[in-house]
């Protein structure tokens, strides 16, 4: 059994507390974007196609998945500094392993346990905001991280592209460890513990039933999996649409796909003014409106515009991306409010369905693949559609009290 040794008061007076979170989020898309400048020359000293090395994506992400669905329910028995602790040990193995690699069914295998250890990692981090927080400052911490790990898509595969050119492939991977040493090194001096007292202290089955069993629970669950999905409709479709169909460069691309990262920032800043006057749940449902608003003249467009025009296409693109600001914050929150002593698992159980259905929303986009920007835009409408409607009718009713 443990106290509770941080309060909300403290945490705001530890130096970076919000970086510090952010930087553990950042796990992931660090360990996926930096390396992706590295892979035709990765698929050429290993012997293998492009298409080989494109496979240990797949696996992080599946590997991702398992780490948080065993994380969660790990930090919420165990404490989430010994979570963090553990995960980014696995992290930090795996990417040592990879950079001695000697083939590429290692490389499938290592990448694994890095990810296994960064999903495990990251369940932590809204799990401390709810120990912390809830309600509107819960939502406001969650969208301040998110401001904060909005560069890391932007800045990952610009670092990588330089380590490779400057010092090799498998630097990325050391670089990677050296993140992950320092932040345990950091975490280990400034953050205590957070995780409630507990004196019942329930097994993994028993922490996602609960969490299962809550209608309200599952109306975030599946609007987080359809806007998992319309996300990653985007970030599949997005490189034969913007460089195949309208013709972009390989050095363009990234301004264009960096647009609609900025612009998610913005409406995460916007978000954490919002809450000063408006629930989470009222600004969650307004940014699907505006996703479902925009999605449908997007789809429109693609559809009945003929000779399409990308000074419009990206506008478009921009603002339904960039509503994930105002969606995933309080999302987050709102599931985590429910659950005070078993936030980990909740926050597990919506981000490892919401890869899944995110890499079966990109997988459905390159299958009805054409040529044209129509399968992406279509998705994206058909998840933008759906997630509001489905929380809306698991939710129906008056707010829920918390839940364990």
């Amino acid at each position: 059994m443990e106290s509770k040794a941080l309060t909300n008061d403290a945490a705001l007076v530890i130096p970076g507390f919000v970086f510090i979170l952010a930087a553990l989020t950042a796990l992931a898309p660090l360990a996926t974007d930096a390396y992706l400048p590295a892979i035709p020359t990765i698929a050429r000293e290993l012997g293998r196609s492009i298409p080989d090395v494109e496979l240990s994506i797949s696996f992080f992400l599946a590997g991702f998945s398992i780490g948080q669905l065993f994380g969660g329910p790990f930090s919420d028995h165990f404490g989430r500094r010994t979570g963090i602790f553990f995960g980014l040990s696995l992290f930090i193995i795996g990417s040592l392993a990879i950079t001695f690699t000697p083939s590429i069914e290692w490389l499938w295998l290592f990448r694994v346990v890095q990810a296994v250890g960064g999903g495990i990692t990251v369940v932590n981090t809204p799990a401390i905001v709810r120990d912390l927080f809830s309600g509107r400052e819960s939502a406001r911490t969650m969208s301040r991280m998110a401001m904060i790990l909005m560069l890391a898509p932007l800045l990952a595969p610009v670092l990588g592209s330089l380590v490779l050119q400057s010092a090799g492939w498998q630097m990325i991977f050391v670089l990677l460890l050296i993140y992950g040493i320092v932040l345990a090194g950091v975490i280990h001096r400034v953050l205590p513990e957070t995780r409630k007292i507990q004196t019942d202290r329930p097994n993994a089955v028993r922490r996602y039933w609960m969490v299962i069993r809550n209608r309200h629970a599952l109306g975030y669950l599946f609007s987080a999996c359809f806007g998992y999905g319309s996300l990653f409709a985007f970030i599949t479709g997005s490189p034969s649409v913007y460089m195949g169909y309208f013709g972009m460069s390989e050095s363009t691309y990234p301004l264009a796909f960096g647009a609609n990262v900025l612009t998610l920032i913005l409406l995460n800043k916007l978000n954490i003014r919002l809450l000063a006057n408006h629930q989470p749940r009222t600004l969650l449902l307004a940014g699907q409106l505006i996703q479902i608003a925009t999605g449908a003249m997007l789809f429109g467009y693609v559809f009945l515009g003929g000779e399409l025009q990308i000074q419009i296409f990206i506008p478009l693109v921009m603002l339904f991306f960039g509503c994930h600001g105002l969606v995933s914050a309080n999302s987050m929150a709102g599931i985590t409010d429910l659950f005070p002593t078993n936030s980990a698992t909740a926050t597990a159980l919506m981000g490892a369905c919401g890869f899944a259905f995110g890499a079966f929303s990109g997988s459905l986009v390159g299958l009805l693949y054409d040529g044209t920007p129509l399968p992406m835009a279509l998705v994206m409408f058909i998840c933008a559609v759906l997630a509001p409607v489905i929380r809306l009718l698991f939710q129906w009713g008056p707010a829920p009290s918390v839940a364990d």
